[in-house]
Parts: structure tokens; sequence; C-alpha cells
């Protein structure tokens, strides 16, 4: 039987889950990386719930994923910022849906949700020492397009300070 998979907006009912997801993110960054989330502003993420940028992936009506986006992303992508992006961040699986290809998902998200907004781009970013994601990025259909040093203080969350990024993107 297969599963049925939605992608739906998070509400302010699910602030509790999105964070505990963060967690468990951050869990499973500590037994594979050097670098870990250093958590998240609550009021950020309500606000990205009011702006309708804060997503749940459900599966048989259980959130199963979840991820953010922005439309703009100054600090990281400098002089492209001004092209008409949907900017994916903060992906994370539940431990008992590993595996299941959501990255795919939002890809095909994105590209439908690109026919009610004009979207040129899909991207995304992940820390530059990552090959596996690195490979897997590539594999569902990003262009790895470079990489990016980000500077101190660049208003970033604070796993971003100092660290070097690489850069993907769809072309729509």
């Amino acid at each position: 039987m297969q599963n049925s998979i939605q992608v739906q907006n998070s509400n302010p009912t699910d602030i509790d889950t999105i964070f505990e997801f963060y967690d468990l993110a951050i869990e499973h960054q500590k037994k594979v990386s050097p670098k870990q989330w250093q958590g998240f502003d609550r009021e950020l993420v309500k606000e990205e719930i009011a702006d309708g940028r804060q997503y749940k992936i459900l599966v048989d009506g259980k959130v199963a994923a979840i991820f953010a986006v922005t439309y703009s992303d100054p600090q990281i992508w400098l002089g492209k910022n001004d092209e008409a992006a949907v900017y994916i961040h903060r992906i994370v699986t539940h431990p008992d849906y590993r595996g299941y290809g959501f990255v795919k998902v939002i890809i095909d998200w994105a590209k439908e949700y690109s026919k009610t907004k004009p979207l040129d781009y899909i991207r995304m970013d992940t820390w530059a020492d990552n090959e596996r994601l690195l490979k897997y990025y590539t594999g569902c259909g990003f262009n790895h397009v470079g990489e990016i040093k980000i500077a101190p203080n660049s208003g970033l969350p604070k796993h971003y300070e100092g660290i070097t990024l690489n850069l993907f993107e769809i072309k729509l």
C-alpha cells in the first residue's frame, strides 16, 4: 500500500512539534558531524508560520518532516539575491521517516508552487564539508553552483558564523 504524502503550511499549533524536530535533528547532527545547529528562536518560527513560510510534510496524516522557505537570502546568495527564487531551509525528517526522499517531495512542491508565484530557481545550502549531502542533493536534481564563506556577525543564526557553505540550485 502506498502512503499518502502531503505538503501543508504549518500552523501555530505545530510549534512544539517543529521544535521537537529541531531537537531531534541536533541530536542526529551530534552523532554524525562536528557541527550542529545551535537552536532557533521561537519568535522567528512563529513569524515564518504567520507568513506562510513554514511547512510540514504529512505521511498518512502524521508529521514526518518540516522545512522553511524564504524568498530572499542576501547574506548567502549575495549578488544572486535579486533573482526570483525560493530558498529551502531547515529540512528535518523525523527518524521514523528517513529514506522517504522528502527532498524530492520538496522539489516537486516547489515546482508546483512556482506555477502560482513566478520563480526562476529553487535554492538551498548546506555545510561544505558534508560530502554525503552534496551527493544526495545533486542526486535529487540540484546543481552544485559553488561555495561561500560566511562572515562572522553576518546576521545569520550562530551556527553559520565563519563556516563555508555549498550552494545548490535548480533552474525552473
